[in-house]
């Protein structure tokens, strides 16, 4: 340490050389301030081509942020020269929830919905708050989704996932089957085909979490793929390319190639960052798997 410096050990965080009675230049993004309604009228005025609104929008919330710097007192912060409540007083006791929930403070943090973006909203995208998030990994109640007839809370013993075609024995797993089998945790990210699709045709929509807001980062923990049809036997030389078809009601179906499953790229996930998959954003999505021919 240099002559001279000094260290304090402060209960509160002290910002020294910074004016906290300005504005500073963090803007909060329309979701903060506008409600449903505004965000209805932002979109609708954003896709006519006119951006008054928001731009009328944002300056108002800017004055609500300087009305009350302008009325501070020039004897200092009364945050730092009073204590606070939770300086003095008792806090509450832990396990007051069985599972942790977010900060009161932090309620606009949520997912949304576009207005008017679908005709049902069983058949609709919510999108991740991109703008309100810090690092990479994206909290589990703030994922994505991407439903195409709604989303359902499976439960995991009553659901099965089948292997067939060419295979020497047709294997059916159950989740605790899939549980029971060597795992792999990676990080990755998942974006739906369409994200930023909404810009387009023309700048409709006033934030990220709308534009790009189709995509979320997870740990995924699961059973390569590759492993299971070992176990079946499948026939790795005839076999080009391997059909998944998913168990929700639209019974999606995706075609992967036979090399990617065979580098080991890909697996069967049965948790997300540290949880079994949940339900309406990582619940198994799929219950049927084919090995074909090209």
């Amino acid at each position: 340490m240099q002559s001279g410096a000094f260290l304090r050990i402060y209960s509160r965080m002290p910002i020294f050389g910074l004016n906290t009675n300005t504005a500073g230049r963090l803007r909060k993004a329309p979701e903060n301030f506008l409600d449903r309604d505004g965000l209805a009228t932002a979109a609708e005025e954003a896709r006519n081509g006119r951006r008054g609104f928001i731009r009328g929008a944002f300056a108002a919330a800017a004055a609500g942020l300087a009305a009350p710097a302008a009325l501070a007192q020039p004897r200092g912060d009364p945050n730092i020269l009073e204590l606070p409540e939770h300086t003095r007083g008792l806090g509450q006791p832990v396990v007051t929830d069985g599972y942790g929930k977010p900060s009161k403070y932090e309620a606009n943090v949520q997912r949304r919905q576009s207005p008017g973006l679908t005709q049902t909203r069983q058949a609709s995208v919510s999108f991740a708050p991109l703008q309100s998030l810090f690092g990479i990994v994206t909290p589990s109640g703030l994922h994505f989704e991407r439903h195409h007839r709604g989303w359902w809370d499976i439960d995991p013993s009553k659901h099965r996932l089948m292997l067939n075609g060419l295979v020497k024995t047709p294997k059916v797993f159950t989740v605790d089957d899939l549980m029971r089998l060597p795992s792999v945790s990676r990080f990755h990210f998942i974006e739906c085909g369409a994200n930023t699709g909404m810009e387009w045709g023309n700048v409709a929509v006033p934030t990220v979490q709308y534009t790009h807001g189709m995509l979320s980062c997870s740990e995924f923990t699961g059973v390569p793929l590759v492993t299971l049809l070992e176990m079946a036997g499948a026939d790795f030389t005839k076999g080009r390319f391997l059909l998944a078809e998913g168990a929700d009601g639209s019974s999606m179906t995706r075609t992967i190639p036979m090399e990617l499953v065979r580098s080991g790229q890909c697996w069967w996930p049965t948790a997300r960052t540290a949880r079994c998959c949940a339900r309406r954003t990582a619940t198994p999505c799929g219950s049927w798997c084919r090995a074909c021919r090209a």
